[in-house]
């Protein structure tokens, strides 16, 4: 946690708790009776913790990626984006075809 605060100090500062929490890895921790009960962060942030969640609640994903981890096969960087824009290209054309210019 990089911040903690009370309740009153955040509620006296409840702008300047937004602006820090909305950098990206940012979090406030708000204390009420010098226990931590919540947590600001920024939206992204918060999402990629949901996503993490349900990745983690998906039995068979989590399997899939603890198989994909003992592969340890890896991919160099260009590769994938190479495999990625022609992969995209291939879709766009698939997308179109068909279509009528108007």
């Amino acid at each position: 946690m990089d911040k903690f605060m009370t309740a009153t100090e955040a509620r006296k500062n409840f702008y300047a708790v937004i602006n820090a929490a909305g950098k990206p890895g940012v979090s406030v921790a708000i204390t009420h009776e010098g226990v931590p009960k919540v947590v600001v962060m920024s939206f992204e942030e918060f999402e990629g913790w949901q996503e993490t969640m349900e990745i983690m609640a998906d039995p068979q994903l989590m399997r899939d990626i603890r198989e994909a981890m003992k592969e340890k096969e890896t991919v160099p960087l260009e590769q994938l984006e190479r495999s990625m824009l022609s992969t995209r290209h291939v879709r766009r054309r698939s997308q179109t075809k068909g279509r009528k210019a108007i």
